[in-house]
């Protein structure tokens, strides 16, 4: 057997359980990503896993036998970890602490050769820390430590990558750039990979496998498309179903309350930001005529009061138009955000019309309801 298996580990506190009758194999080559609340017990299933928490019951199978048979000396050519913790080594280069990744291979006295001293560099260079080598490890960014500490794990030559959160503190560039050196590692190095993460579209993107961990077991594991499906993340986290849209990654804050006051007219997209403007504002609001398959249709139906929609592919018929110019009889303004009409969204254009005809029609960005 290869790669990492646990099997009805038991793991927690003093004796006490956090997660119980966890389960799963992370072949290598394959991304596993933990997901789920604060609080639920990812950490501590990391922890164990790495011998940083004594298990309470179970076992984690490496490949050549339970983890508990390996010494730390030879548990370190196995596994490496990188955790959200912030260390602040005194005076120690970047290439100082991508170094210590070859402690487990120098002996007592932790000297390098010359095949060490290669490693390090090939280690810089794969996550494009080369530019930060020399610069001592606490004067840079969290992004440039975050692959420091990447290259040191990897210059560990490890089979297996633990990784706690490895995304923390980082901006979007960084965030892409650590994942996708990751992907890249696991294709390159054959490891298998298990790790924790908050974003929700990036565990999509990366990941091979994703465990549902709810505070009490892996609820579910599976492949992406398997567990980005249905009501499961709603159920995870305990939000409604309209508040995450499991294909775009989107979440959405709770709409605004109270009967329509403005009716939208958008699609492909051009209705969104007006969505978002409105809820901030707390304005309730319908939205239409838009297709079910419109890019726009789950922001719709997550924050608009009332929604008029046809199906995906069908025409819009006489009684959604009939909707459509009762809902904008009953709102005081109407908005467009469309800047031309297709052969197939000339109801809308008809709307628009309408709207204008009764009075109601504001220009997109004036807010006549703050004065």
């Amino acid at each position: 057997m290869q790669g990492i298996r646990a099997s009805d580990l038991v793991v927690g506190y003093e004796g006490k359980s956090v997660l119980k009758d966890v389960n799963f194999w992370v072949r290598p080559g394959q991304i596993l990503t933990l997901i789920g609340p604060n609080g639920s017990g990812k950490s501590t299933l990391l922890k164990s896993i790495t011998r940083q928490l004594k298990t309470i019951a179970g076992q984690v199978y490496l490949a050549e036998g339970t983890m508990d048979a390996y010494t730390d000396a030879a548990l370190a050519k196995q596994m490496a970890m990188v955790t959200t913790e912030r260390i602040s080594p005194e005076l120690m280069t970047c290439r100082d602490v991508v170094a210590t990744g070859r402690y487990p291979y120098t002996g007592r006295f932790g000297v390098l050769g010359k095949e060490d001293e290669e490693k390090v560099q090939k280690a810089l260079e794969s996550l494009h820390a080369l530019e930060v080598a020399d610069r001592l490890f606490a004067k840079v960014s969290d992004g440039q430590r975050q692959r420091v500490m990447l290259a040191r794990a990897i210059c560990q030559e490890p089979k297996i990558l633990i990784l706690d959160e490895p995304t923390s503190y980082l901006d979007m560039h960084y965030k892409l750039e650590i994942l996708q050196s990751i992907r890249n590692m696991v294709k390159e190095e054959n490891l298998a990979v298990v790790m924790s993460l908050h974003e929700l579209d990036l565990a999509q993107k990366v990941s091979d496998l994703v465990a549902c961990v709810d505070g009490e077991t892996i609820a579910k594991i599976g492949r992406p498309e398997e567990i980005f499906c249905g009501d499961t993340i709603a159920c995870l986290y305990g939000v409604s179903a309209q508040a995450y849209d499991v294909v775009s990654g989107s979440m959405f804050l709770q709409k605004a309350k109270g009967e329509p006051k403005v009716f939208v007219i958008g699609g492909g997209g051009s209705g969104i930001a007006a969505y978002y403007t409105l809820q901030r504002d707390q304005i309730p609001f319908a939205a239409g005529i838009l297709s079910e398959g419109d890019v726009e249709y789950k922001a719709a139906k997550a924050l608009a009061s009332a929604l008029v929609t046809t199906p995906a592919f069908y025409p819009i018929e006489i009684r959604q138009m009939a909707q459509a110019r009762k809902w904008i009889d009953d709102c005081d303004y109407c908005i467009c955000t469309l800047d031309a009409f297709g052969p197939l969204n000339q109801a809308n254009k008809e709307l628009l019309s309408y709207a204008k005809e009764q009075g109601k029609w504001i220009r997109e960005g004036e807010k006549p309801w703050q004065k």
